[in-house]
């Protein structure tokens, strides 16, 4: 039952409505009539096992197979850490297209190497099912002369201390793949936000071979797919207990030491959050800057009333309206010094942002409405 939940949550291996908005460019502009076998219908399943931060002992890893892993199955956890709040940014934003100019790219200067007849196809399937399958918060762009290389953004999932972000990952496809993983390189402006998201780009996990791991942990030539590392970045990387996801803090779970901390790791989260919202409102990457107006236009009022409510003691992460607090000690107050001066940031860049977004849809703001917000 649960299993079905998540799989009807994704939308994974559900025959979707035909969407011209999502679909952009075809996706085989390499390969016109090509015939790779389209991918078997899709499990979402996740195991028991560790989320591997590279300082990291627990947590669970979500996998996309196609057949039942021998592992046992938890995913209460996955459905939990989703974002399940709607969103229009699909609208006005292709989810899945195909663009020309990687210069920006982390692994723009690396060789695609010497690739074979198989790996195209490879390629060509993963396509096909991230067109297909994409959750309605990840959005992907890939290159019509760099097929090894993609760029992937994600939202942060609600009830966790990334709601409404955004986070950029670069991809790329390696002459040996499947039989090895993906490279994928994190934007992190120099932020270290998620134990297992490094400032210096490093996404550690055992789906990538990036931590230690064993049997459907780690990445199966046969089964895992660029579409499950990216919902395991979502669902479980960017979840609503992330300080859990360093080494030895595991028994400390639904202790009262484990969960203060926790708590504290998650101000600390939300803040380097917003910074990275500044981050991408100054300088979104190549052909993204328009899901970055779109988006953050859309959440403005979302993230300043969370800024609001979490700075007059709201604990992170949870809604307004369950009315829980932190206690009013130091470790509060420092917080709240720092959220206030991102906060005050943030709506300076955010109103800026609005009037490009107004000014893409042809409404031109009235002078007094932008001073009222600066």
């Amino acid at each position: 039952m649960v299993l079905k939940k998540l799989l009807q949550f994704f939308g994974v291996g559900k025959k979707k409505k035909k969407n011209s908005n999502k679909k952009g460019k075809s996706i085989d502009p390499l390969w016109q009539g090509a015939s790779a076998a389209p991918h078997s219908t899709v499990n979402v399943l996740a195991s028991n096992i560790l989320l591997n931060p590279c300082s990291s002992g627990s947590g669970n890893v979500l996998s996309l197979q196609k057949h039942e892993p021998e592992c046992s199955s938890n995913i209460s956890s996955a459905i939990k850490a989703v974002d399940g709040s709607e969103n229009e940014d699909h609208k006005l934003f292709n989810q899945f297209d195909v663009v020309q100019d990687y210069s920006d790219h982390h692994y723009a200067k690396t060789s695609p190497g010497k690739t074979s007849k198989d790996w195209t196809k490879t390629i060509q399937n993963e396509w096909k099912l991230l067109q297909r399958d994409l959750p309605g918060s990840i959005y992907v762009r890939v290159y019509e002369d760099r097929i090894d290389l993609l760029r992937a953004a994600i939202v942060g999932p609600s009830g966790t201390p990334y709601h409404d972000g955004l986070f950029f990952f670069d991809v790329r496809f390696p002459p040996e793949y499947p039989r090895c993983p993906p490279k994928v390189y994190y934007h992190s402006g120099g932020l270290r936000l998620n134990p297992n998201l490094y400032e210096s780009g490093k996404v550690c996990l055992s789906l990538l071979n990036t931590w230690w791991g064993s049997g459907c942990e780690k990445w199966s030539k046969s089964n895992s797919t660029m579409l499950q590392v990216l919902i395991s970045i979502q669902g479980l990387v960017l979840n609503d207990k992330p300080y859990f996801n360093e080494p030895g803090y595991k028994n400390t779970v639904n202790t009262p030491l484990g969960e203060k901390h926790s708590m504290a790791y998650n101000q600390t989260a939300f803040v380097l959050s917003c910074k990275t919202m500044l981050y991408s409102l100054r300088k979104p990457p190549m052909h993204f800057e328009t899901l970055v107006v779109h988006h953050f236009h859309e959440r403005e009022r979302a993230i300043l009333d969370a800024c609001s409510a979490y700075a007059s003691g709201i604990i992170v992460g949870s809604s307004v309206r369950d009315g829980a607090k932190y206690a009013c000690d130091k470790c509060f107050a420092g917080f709240k010094k720092s959220l206030d001066a991102h906060t005050e940031l943030l709506a300076k860049e955010l109103a800026k942002n609005r009037a490009q977004a107004l000014e893409l849809k042809g409404d031109t703001p009235a002078a007094d409405e932008i001073a009222s917000t600066s």
